[in-house]
């Protein structure tokens, strides 16, 4: 897919996201990221996702109610969330549901469109064609890492306009079968199928069949 068609894709209205984040992530599923930057324009398909339900959910950072480091949950729907995990690493979501009401969607892994490059020189590793590609953002670290995404620069940014430079899209790529498992690392809730993945896809950080 050609970069220069980045400027015909259409942003994700916020109303996408104003709704239960399970709905939200069976929509998301074959969406694109797009981060706009001095160093070029990187893209990638979204091929895994979480979901975490809010105050009801013992693993959301939600869970024990609106505090400053997660109130961008409880804000305006469309909008990044992003946390320092295991202290190294970076996790971006994005927030659901009305505002008020907490809810949001974990970005897993994405099947690298355009930026290779850029995105491999982010992780500080080589890669010596398409097969390497799953090492750039297969994981939600990686992710983070290649599209440099950090919580300084991008929490609370609006992913539904250009002008943040990280901003959701859609190309009306048609997703494929989705499968549901349960989330991964974490150990409350754990049981509950909210990880949403495009079955079969070499992208997928988790297990790439359904969970029985």
């Amino acid at each position: 897919m050609p970069r220069s068609q980045a400027a015909v894709f259409k942003p994700l209205a916020r109303s996408f996201f104003a709704r239960d984040p399970r709905d939200v992530a069976r929509q998301l599923l074959g969406k694109i990221l797009i981060r706009d930057s001095k160093a070029g324009q990187l893209a990638g398909r979204i091929v895994e996702l979480e979901v975490y339900l809010g105050t009801d959910d013992a693993a959301a950072h939600s869970a024990a109610g609106r505090t400053l480091r997660n109130a961008v949950l409880f804000g305006p729907p469309g909008h990044a969330y992003v946390y320092f995990i295991y202290g190294n690493y970076y996790c971006l979501n994005v927030s659901c549901e009305p505002e008020g009401t907490a809810g949001s969607v974990l970005f897993r892994a994405l099947q690298p469109l355009w930026g290779i490059e850029e995105m491999a020189r982010a992780r500080k590793i080589s890669i010596s064609g398409p097969q390497d590609w799953p090492k750039l953002t297969s994981g939600p670290g990686r992710l983070c890492q290649a599209f440099g995404i950090t919580r300084s620069r991008d929490n609370g940014c609006d992913l539904t306009s250009r002008s943040s430079g990280l901003w959701l899209a859609s190309d009306r790529h048609r997703a494929g079968s989705i499968s549901l498992g349960p989330r991964i690392g974490i150990t409350k809730a754990a049981e509950m199928p909210l990880r949403y993945f495009l079955r079969g896809n070499r992208f997928v950080s988790g297990p790439k069949t359904k969970s029985a």
